[in-house]
């Protein structure tokens, strides 16, 4: 006797955009109340208190709200690096070491040049070194796999090992003091090399520059005839063949925007904020960013309320854990179960389960 499953799964057509909003609403009511549950039951806080106080964590004052912007700037700025390299469906997993190597670029000319050219010429020649130097780290695996069609998810995981071992080595050779472990502030008497601030707001050059770069990326994905040509790639190699578009020659290009844009970001992480290098002043954001292009369907302007989303919660939690002396990783426990209900969400705006139930006579119905 052959049973049949209870409820299979289908492909939806497309969603009003209303009801895909009301479902992701919806997720995230219900990631509040099941964190309400957790918090209660764990700590004996008043969840209401805890919500408050990631808010007051990220928003509670100027310099706050101006340090969220920061983040949201470099996690954004990443994630446009990203995103045309996933829309190809060439999954650059190596942003972290795009981001590091020309982070070590830019320091690199701001401590071997500081004292032997102009301060224009300096970040003239940074923008160059940083842009390039990501680039090429990007254009590395690109060229394999046009080439070769080696595994570009592996290639580019393992550079960025080998980006941070480079950031290690040169950070010892040029830490100060010696022995120290680390850099310190480059330049820090005289400057050069740091990038102008804008009246007295620190942040507010690389809120402006990843401004910029997010609307240029949009236009660039959705009204050029590159953009059009990486959809195709993505959509089928074969089909982009077939209509004459050169499938290496687009993967190459492709990588090597990317590359550059992470190489913005690196240029803006040294030369704008930290004023230094260390291995870990990507802090993580290469993979973040992952998350933050797919959660926003590679939009560049989805982008910019996925990564205040995912900052947002990583500054809240970080509060949290402050305040009432928990351990950081129940903040970590938080934020995951809203991101688990915002990514779950998308199954339902995606697919539609059906039900098969018994009819009153023996026959059955489906629901």
């Amino acid at each position: 006797m052959n049973k049949e499953s209870r409820f299979h799964i289908s492909k939806r057509k497309a969603l009003p955009w209303y009801k895909a909003w009301a479902i992701r609403g919806a997720a995230i009511v219900l990631a509040l109340i099941v964190c309400a549950l957790i918090t209660t039951l764990a700590t004996g806080l008043n969840p209401l208190k805890v919500y408050g106080t990631m808010i007051q964590g990220a928003l509670g004052t100027p310099r706050k709200v101006w340090t969220l912007m920061q983040n949201l700037a470099i996690l954004l700025c990443i994630s446009l690096a990203v995103t045309p390299a996933f829309r190809m469906r060439f999954w650059n997993i190596g942003a972290e070491g795009q981001v590091l190597i020309s982070a070590l670029a830019c320091a690199a000319c701001m401590i071997l040049l500081g004292d032997k050219v102009p301060n224009a010429v300096l970040i003239l020649i940074m923008i160059a070194a940083s842009v390039a130097a990501g680039a090429i780290w990007a254009v590395i695996p690109a060229f394999f796999k046009a080439k070769f069609n080696t595994n570009e998810t592996l290639f580019t995981l393992m550079m960025n090992y080998v980006a941070t071992q480079l950031v290690a080595y040169f950070v010892i050779v040029w830490e100060v003091p010696k022995g120290a472990g680390k850099i310190g502030i480059i330049n820090q008497s005289t400057q050069a090399g740091w990038l102008p601030q804008i009246g007295d707001y620190k942040y507010l050059l690389n809120i402006l520059v990843v401004a910029v770069l997010t609307v240029l990326m949009y236009v660039y994905l959705n009204y050029t005839k590159h953009g059009y040509e990486i959809a195709v790639v993505g959509e089928s190699e074969r089909t982009a063949r077939y209509v004459g578009i050169k499938v290496e020659k687009v993967i190459i290009r492709t990588l090597l925007l990317s590359g550059a844009v992470c190489g913005v970001a690196g240029l803006l992480l040294v030369g704008g904020t930290d004023h230094t290098v260390t291995t870990t002043i990507a802090g993580g954001r290469g993979f973040t960013a992952v998350m933050v292009s797919w959660l926003a369907k590679f939009n560049p302007i989805g982008m910019i309320f996925a990564s205040l989303l995912l900052v947002f919660l990583g500054r809240g939690a970080s509060e949290i854990s402050t305040v009432y002396g928990l351990n950081n990783s129940f903040g970590d426990i938080l934020t995951g179960v809203i991101l688990f209900f915002i990514i779950g969400s998308e199954f339902f705006i995606n697919y539609q389960l059906h039900f098969r139930v018994k009819a009153e006579k023996g026959g059955e119905a489906n629901v």
